[in-house]
């Protein structure tokens, strides 16, 4: 009986023996692995600027301010101009005739402006034998005159009156049935009044009314024009003209073809 105790007790003394030697190469086998899993992490670096002391860094700067972070906007050159597109205001059409060239007529409405002066600023009619009125300078011959020359004979007419004047023009209404008229007489094919509407020649106005007749004098043939208080008369050779050695003649309003 003691012996069997005895056996029994080495037994379990030879037992827990080995349990502590095997545990004890567990843990040595055990450990390595640990540490090596530990050390197998590689050491975690910043790849950030070290501030300067008393600075903070620019990654803590953008995440304590994020706004800072966000990009700067592209912005134009600094000598670049930036102009708005705005459209140019459109001027407003004016329905008055201020063409230098045209030439006035019976009936035309005419706007005088003389600058700083009332007075002789306001709208007139040409009357019938071709005048205008003005106050203190009385009746102006304007019919068969530009509206540049009338511009002229006023400024002239105003000196004694006005210092300086200055004198506009402006044809407000034109009545070119009753105004723009030439007359035709003698021997043509149709003599009587042709309107004109546009820069007529005596050669169109005559080709118009049929030509001198048979019996007419065409080398003698004459314009009558009226040039402010006076006539002029202006010889056309018809012949010639047709041959082209001399040029044709412009008409005027108010002038008179004479074919003897």
């Amino acid at each position: 009986m003691r012996i069997r105790l005895v056996g029994r007790a080495r037994s379990m003394v030879l037992v827990g023996l080995f349990s502590g030697w095997v545990c004890g190469i567990s843990a040595q086998v055990q450990t390595p692995s640990a540490s090596k899993a530990v050390g197998s992490s590689p050491p975690v670096t910043s790849t950030s600027n070290k501030a300067a002391p008393g600075e903070s860094s620019s990654a803590e700067t953008a995440s304590a301010n994020p706004k800072a972070a966000a990009p700067a906007p592209d912005l134009p050159p600094a000598d670049t101009k930036v102009r708005p597109n705005v459209a140019a205001p459109s001027t407003p059409k004016d329905n008055t005739n201020t063409d230098d060239a045209y030439i006035v007529g019976i009936a035309d409405n005419l706007f005088i402006n003389v600058w700083k002066e009332p007075d002789f600023t306001g709208p007139v009619v040409v009357r019938p034998d071709g005048i205008i009125t003005l106050p203190v300078v009385g009746d102006v011959h304007v019919v068969g005159m530009t509206t540049k020359q009338v511009q002229d004979l006023l400024t002239e007419k105003l000196k004694p009156i006005v210092t300086e004047p200055q004198v506009t023009v402006i044809v407000r209404d034109i009545n070119s049935i009753r105004s723009r008229k030439v007359y035709l007489v003698g021997k043509v094919g149709h003599p009587g009044t042709i309107s004109l509407t546009g820069h007529e020649t005596v050669l169109q106005i005559l080709a118009e009314a049929g030509g001198p007749t048979q019996f007419a004098k065409p080398q003698k043939i004459y314009v009558l024009r009226t040039i402010g208080d006076h006539q002029k008369r202006i010889q056309f050779d018809y012949k010639r003209v047709l041959a082209g050695s001399e040029p044709d003649l412009e008409l005027v309003v108010g002038d008179v073809i004479v074919v003897p």
